[in-house]
């Protein structure tokens, strides 16, 4: 059973309260952000405070740590605190499998995330996928708006290549893959199309920046009561249909073939994974 990334939520390393507040939360795993999400001024403080608050009970949350680039004076000081203690790492503006070997060198115990936010990254995606240590991609497609000068389009037209080639990449060699934000979050509508599209894109789930919009994120991103029932459906047929001495079966006038089947069992994992999660 994998576990669920319908939503994973944005939290400053430097909100006391937030952080205090998501263990009560649905969202399937949290980003603390070293980042982009706090002042210069703040990060030494905040990278203190962020390592006793996961002291905490977070329940079944997946905590990813965003550190701080590498290249900068809070990157290695920031490894070295989460060296244990978090879930995974998340490391920014990755553009080569080489920012990850360094970051292996320094987290030899934590799974590696990717952010994926840059022209070079989505050039070399593939290979940064296949990188050993990695186990998630998150898109950061804000950032590689700008980098891309795109304009800003409900259907994200700008954005479909660098989506595609990384979302191929994570399929390829198997690893988690998350959407980027939406960040008008009042725009519920906008939410909730941004999120169908990146499902039927293969997506695991969105990455959210407000309490409010992880409803919607696990809504989307989990199976529906009819696919659940279709699914159990396909795999009852199929294994009558082998029972009769017949490779395929025919279920509402369609073929179901051993690949329904393996999608069949996939959707009913999903459906236990995110019910053992006990958030809905």
């Amino acid at each position: 059973m994998t576990r669920p990334y319908r939503s994973v939520l944005y939290i400053p390393g430097s909100n006391r309260r937030a952080m205090e507040k998501a263990r009560g939360l649905a969202a399937d795993a949290i980003i603390f952000d070293l980042e982009d999400a706090v002042a210069p001024a703040e990060k030494t403080a905040a990278r203190d405070l962020l390592a006793s608050a996961l002291l905490a009970d977070y329940g079944p949350r997946a905590r990813i740590v965003r550190i701080n680039g590498l290249d900068t004076e809070w990157g290695q000081a920031d490894a070295r605190a989460f060296a244990q203690g978090a879930d995974a790492v998340l490391l920014p503006k990755v553009g080569r499998p080489a920012d990850l070997d360094r970051a292996a060198q320094l987290l030899p115990n934590v799974p590696l995330w990717a952010m994926m936010e840059t022209a070079q990254a989505m050039l070399n995606a593939g290979p940064i996928a296949a990188h050993p240590r990695l186990e998630g991609l998150v898109m950061g497609t804000n950032d590689l708006a700008r980098e891309l000068n795109c304009r800003f389009r409900p259907d994200r037209l700008g954005l479909q290549t660098g989506l595609g080639l990384c979302l191929l990449a994570a399929r390829a060699h198997g690893k988690v893959i998350v959407d980027g934000v939406h960040t008008a979050f009042r725009d519920e509508d906008g939410l909730r199309a941004e999120c169908e599209q990146g499902r039927d894109m293969g997506f695991d789930g969105k990455t959210v920046i407000h309490p409010a919009q992880i409803e919607t994120a696990n809504r989307v991103f989990a199976p529906s009561d009819d696919e659940i029932a279709l699914a159990r459906r396909q795999i009852e047929a199929h294994e009558r249909a082998i029972a009769q001495g017949q490779g395929v079966a025919v279920l509402d006038g369609r073929i179901v073939e051993n690949l329904h089947v393996e999608t069949a069992r996939a959707t009913l994992g999903r459906a236990a994974a995110i019910a053992a999660m006990g958030q809905g």
